[in-house]
């Protein structure tokens, strides 16, 4: 029998032979003109699909050369500025873009309120979900938790195999409905088990939007206040598409196109969205600002946040990485059009908070770092500030801690992700195999004896 000692030692001995074989010679992915990370040369995106969900912005062509603009993001060909400017400060948001997400068009007055209703109606967990599938099996992570809860739920469907169009409709409102509730149970049962903190746990309230719902959830109180709710709610409708190249929005339709269950889609989709190059860069922003925000003594001072930019860039700060996250996009250049208007909606929370100068301290890094980013890496990449740089932050103002960043993130993308999933089963029909060339060389068998 192994003991932990010796285990580690062959884990040890078996990782390096597995990285040993595992290493691939970099020139031959340009000899075979391979697009590493399904991208062309030129930093676009590989054409896999078509889609009518989502569509983003950020250069127009001019004499066959691109010319990068401000970025724009649509839904369902809706520019979303337009649509948060048609219900800001009137309605809260979300669940009207829910419904145009998956019904493809913005829904009248009575359809918003029969959805609103629908929603409301299917909130609460299965009998017994929340003490057998979360409290009996508490986990550290919440997005690991909120897999497991999705997969969990397919055992509480009547019918959870059959992709015929009227059942997969059912199962995305009823995930719609519920990622509010498997977040903050998750996190409370983390709470709870792992913090050793008071376990509360309040029902959903069935007037309650979304967005009022995740707040009233995570808090001892239940309270907020409507401008905290608000923004809350601008934040998820701005992350509730992407188009279908987004990583976790290709993973749905990749999954959709085997003909696998919803439960097993949107476990994967989640699985995708934890990943610290998609929807986990809100955490590392945030930890990354929080640490500049004590390594800077005077926030005032240019030279002192430049100098700590440099310091990242050159990997003697932070994480190491060289990354200044929340900074720079796959897409997106001159600008990010959701942090444009979180960052402006958001002001009037952080005024109310009294953290104003902190604020202010975001909108200094955001205004330098492609500056210290073209002097270290002398290159001319046009990079701008993505949501994630200000995401955290307005999160932190709600009181939301940052083991629910990016479950909210995902609480707000199933709605893009849901409408992925129908037009891959309504208009896909094929299953997804893009082609991996083998480059290792033939070898015949060797016998025991020989080896």
């Amino acid at each position: 029998m192994f003991n932990e000692e010796t285990k580690s030692e062959m884990i040890s001995k078996l990782t390096g032979l597995a990285e040993a074989k595992a290493k691939i010679d970099p020139d031959l992915y340009s000899r075979y003109n391979v697009k590493r990370g399904l991208r062309n040369n030129d930093g676009t995106g590989v054409l896999v699909g078509l889609t009518e969900v989502g569509e983003v912005m950020s250069y127009i062509v001019d004499d066959a050369e691109r010319v990068p603009v401000e970025g724009k993001l649509f839904y369902r060909g809706y520019e979303v500025s337009d649509l948060v400017n048609g219900f800001y400060g009137k309605r809260f948001g979300y669940e009207e873009i829910s419904y145009l997400l998956l019904m493809g068009e913005l829904p009248t007055e009575e359809q918003l309120k029969e959805y609103n209703e629908l929603i409301s109606s299917c909130r609460m967990l299965p009998r017994g979900f929340t003490e057998d599938m979360i409290l009996k099996a508490p986990s550290p992570d919440v997005m690991n938790k909120l897999a497991r809860s999705v997969l969990a739920l397919y055992s509480y469907d009547h019918n959870p195999d059959s992709i015929e169009l009227n059942n997969v409709v059912r199962q995305c409102v009823e995930l719609i409905a519920r990622f509010p509730v498997l977040i903050s149970y998750g996190y409370m049962a983390r709470r709870h088990y792992v913090e050793h903190q008071s376990l509360f746990l309040h029902d959903p309230v069935p007037q309650y939007s979304t967005s009022e719902n995740i707040l009233h959830l995570i808090r001892p109180d239940g309270k907020f206040t409507e401008l905290e709710a608000r923004v809350l709610d601008l934040a998820l409708v701005l992350h509730a598409e992407h188009g279908g190249g987004n990583n976790s929005s290709f993973v749905t339709h990749a999954i959709s196109s085997a003909g696998s269950d919803t439960y097993s889609v949107m476990a994967a989709a989640v699985g995708a969205l934890k990943g610290p190059q998609h929807g986990g860069a809100s955490n590392k922003a945030f930890s990354m600002m929080m640490e500049l925000r004590s390594e800077v003594k005077d926030w005032n001072d240019e030279s002192q946040i430049r100098d700590y930019l440099a310091r990242i860039i050159r990997k003697e700060a932070f994480d190491g990485s060289g990354l200044i996250y929340g900074i720079g996009h796959a897409v997106y250049t001159l600008s990010d059009p959701r942090t444009v208007l979180l960052k402006k909606l958001s002001r009037e929370l952080a005024k109310e908070k009294g953290m104003e100068d902190i604020l202010a301290l975001y909108e200094n890094v955001e205004r330098l770092a492609p500056d210290v980013f073209h002097e270290i890496k002398k290159n001319d990449k046009i990079v701008c500030a993505n949501v994630d740089f200000y995401a955290g932050f307005v999160y932190s103002m709600l009181g939301i801690p940052p083991e629910l960043f990016t479950p909210i993130f995902a609480t707000a993308r199933i709605s893009g992700w849901s409408a992925h999933r129908i037009e891959e089963l309504v208009s896909g029909g094929r299953i997804m195999r893009p082609a991996y060339k083998n480059v290792n060389k033939r070898r015949p068998y060797t016998s025991m004896d020989e080896r």
